[in-house]
């Protein structure tokens, strides 16, 4: 498909800053029933049906950004994914200021070894610590990697360190924060619970090419950054058992979606899963796993635009979209979300 179609204008006041305080108190445009309805999310307990499942992802975002000097050069890079205890790929800006064998170095104790250089200003470091130390010592230099469209000085904001992290954050890798995950409460999972519907996480730890823009003109030629997952045997288990007995599979968040969807056979059965993703999902895919998605709104012309337009409908997104700008929803990764039924079992049904 042509990468235009999935184009649209946003006026910049439509850009969140900051999260809603508190933070179920964002805005929710529900789609659900093939209806239209302006809601927040304290209210996801009341739409939803006790024996519902609700699947979030459970990784936590490190500080993964990283201001440091090659030589008197200043160089700022952006960690992206792992590659090894003391490895990681990452894109460098300005990147023609690192060469293969020279340092970059962020204080005296920290610095890495240029492995690799790619296209696209993306070099592969080998860091002079390693696992849990490599964990220290970004907490202490680094800075929480907030996408482009959230203006913040060099330094960043501390309050990003705990805004740019859900309640489900257990397991460091990310960097980028799966967001639709931010809008949860404690209050808001007790109602959850009361309720009647299960919660259960997996791990997608997302990486820094969520953010990077589709730069071909046709969706075929994109290719997607691997990102690695885990889904436990339990969970499998508890999703088959769910959608065997007629309860559906809500997403929280994309990412958790495309975690479901890679570990899905063709007939809809989840398997257990501890690898390397890199699906891309656009309007034609067929959805085997997930039933339901809570999401916040895109970027134009972004792969996440483009798996909601799959999942939801082609038009009933673009026309989503208009209604959500025209009424001043707040956008990305701060803003409000939407909630979706997939339109190809809504078909079926």
């Amino acid at each position: 498909m042509k990468v235009d179609l999935f184009d649209f204008d946003l006026p910049r006041e439509c850009i969140a800053e900051h999260p809603a305080n508190p933070r179920d108190s964002a805005r929710m445009l529900d789609l659900t029933g093939g209806e239209t309805h302006d809601r927040i999310v304290r209210e996801l307990p009341d739409i939803l049906q006790p024996g519902d499942l609700l699947i979030s992802n459970d990784t936590r975002v490190i500080p993964a950004r990283l201001f440091g000097k090659r030589g008197d050069a200043g160089i700022e890079v952006t960690l992206h994914k792992q590659e090894g205890l003391a490895q990681w790929r990452a894109f460098a800006k300005p990147a023609k200021k690192l060469r293969i064998g020279e340092t970059f170095r962020v204080a005296d104790d920290f610095e890495a070894e240029v492995m690799e250089k790619k296209d696209g200003g993306e070099v592969l470091l080998r860091f002079n610590v390693a696992g849990a130390d490599l964990i220290a010592a970004l907490e202490k230099h680094g800075v929480m990697p907030l996408p482009p469209y959230i203006r913040r000085e060099k330094g960043g904001d501390d309050q990003d360190r705990s805004d740019y992290q859900t309640i489900f954050a257990q397991h460091d890798g990310a960097v980028a924060a799966p967001t639709a995950g931010l809008h949860f409460t404690p209050e808001l999972l007790a109602a959850i619970d009361a309720r009647g519907i299960e919660r259960r996480t997996i791990t997608l730890h997302v990486g820094a090419g969520t953010f990077l823009p589709v730069k071909v003109d046709d969706t075929d030629d994109h290719k997607m950054h691997a990102e690695w997952g885990s889904i436990s045997p339990e969970i499998a288990n508890l999703i088959n058992e769910t959608r065997a007995r007629g309860g559906r599979v809500i997403a929280v968040g994309t990412t958790s979606l495309r975690l479901l969807e890679s570990a899905a056979r063709e007939d809809g059965v989840v398997e257990p899963f501890e690898n390397e993703t890199d699906i891309f999902i656009t309007p034609g895919y067929k959805f085997r796993a997930v039933d339901m998605l809570l999401t916040n709104f895109h970027l134009p012309r972004s792969t996440l635009f483009m798996l909601v337009s799959a999942f939801a409908g082609f038009d009933r997104m673009k026309a989503a979209y208009g209604h959500a700008i025209e009424n001043r929803y707040r956008f990305y990764s701060y803003g409000d979300c939407s909630l979706l039924e997939c339109a190809s079992k809504i078909e079926k049904s």
